[in-house]
């Protein structure tokens, strides 16, 4: 099969944009400057819930950023970088989790995200919690999973409580418009009270990742509120990934290929692909097959001229009104630089 391409030169945006390298300032507080939060209280949470936070951290320097390492001071905790590597101007998620069913009560501890490049610097972001005894959630979250787009989800999780005998929740308060949430009392006898939680997930709910947190309201003075996660993914009818594509460095003339995967809840055909500036140095493969997933190789051929690069693409498929899209940058250095 021969190299097929479409192009665009009408619509020159940004095709091959070079950026010049500028030193990172070397002050005390560059790394911590990336955080958007420095630190996280979940709050008072109920024995065995999901508890989860991720601090986001963007690159917001002109030289690569590397995580080398994550850790916490308490078993309590464990983290997990999104991505340890971020390119200028890229955007990750250090996601930490609380352990809720081996510990109880007030819990501290600190995330430590080490960096070696541009250079080495550590950052200490502390945590805390208070896990409560008198109140359990089972399971410990409201996990909707992967959903195609349009369709409707319903689920349940229980809620138990001892304690005193006229304890009750009052509300649910949700802030996603494409949820709603109920609790049904379900019994209560001599201080111990079970609900059921119900949530239901419209099928208007927006493609990509449901990340949210309902409140129950109790009627306890001292800690009225009790957080649930609720977690799930809306996925489109036909997903690309990834959706920035990374050539890396490399060596002014040299190619290279990356793959892009088209995957669909059912068989589909692609049209076109289309490079908003028209340029010459990309080149893709099209298949004119019907399958539920295309590979398609994208390559690249640095150019002669040094510094970053970057280019938009659409994608048309077949009986869809919208194009999928997906950007692909690098950086070229010379030949001395590359050896």
């Amino acid at each position: 099969m021969h190299p097929m391409f479409v192009r665009r030169a009408s619509l020159v945006i940004f095709g091959l944009c070079f950026a010049s390298s500028t030193a990172l300032a070397q002050s005390p507080g560059w790394a911590e400057a990336m955080f958007e939060k420095t630190s996280h209280d979940f709050g008072f949470v109920a024995r065995g819930a999901d508890a989860s936070y991720r601090f986001k951290i963007t690159n917001k320097y002109p030289q690569q950023v590397h995580i080398a390492n994550t850790r916490t001071t308490c078993g309590c905790t464990a983290a997990r970088p999104s991505k340890d590597l971020l390119e200028s101007g890229e955007t990750a998620y250090i996601e930490v989790t609380m352990d809720t069913r081996k510990f109880t009560r007030k819990k501290d501890s600190n995330l430590i995200v080490t960096f070696d490049a541009p250079s080495y610097a550590e950052v200490k972001l502390p945590i805390s919690a208070y896990i409560r005894t008198d109140v359990v959630l089972t399971p410990g979250m409201v996990n909707f999973g992967t959903l195609g787009k349009g369709t409707e989800s319903h689920k349940t999780i229980g809620i138990a409580y001892a304690g005193r005998e006229d304890w009750k929740i009052t509300k649910v308060e949700t802030k996603n418009p494409h949820m709603t949430a109920k609790v049904v009392e379900k019994s209560r006898e001599n201080g111990r009270i079970n609900y059921d939680l119900v949530v239901d997930l419209k099928g208007d709910a927006p493609v990509g990742d449901l990340r949210n947190q309902l409140i129950l309201f109790t009627d306890d003075a001292k800690s009225p509120r009790v957080p649930v996660l609720v977690e799930g993914r809306v996925e489109a009818e036909i997903t690309i990934n990834p959706r920035s594509v990374s050539f890396g460095v490399l060596t002014a003339g040299d190619s290279k290929t990356v793959n892009i995967v088209l995957r669909g809840r059912k068989p589909f055909e692609i049209e076109k692909i289309e490079s908003e500036s028209g340029n010459s140095a990309y080149e893709v493969r099209l298949p004119k097959t019907t399958k539920p997933v295309h590979v398609l190789p994208l390559s690249v051929k640095a150019p002669d001229k040094s510094g970053k690069f970057a280019e938009h693409f659409t994608v048309t498929i077949k009986g869809m009104k919208e194009p999928l899209e997906f950007t692909a940058r690098g950086e070229v250095v010379p030949t001395t630089a590359g050896k």
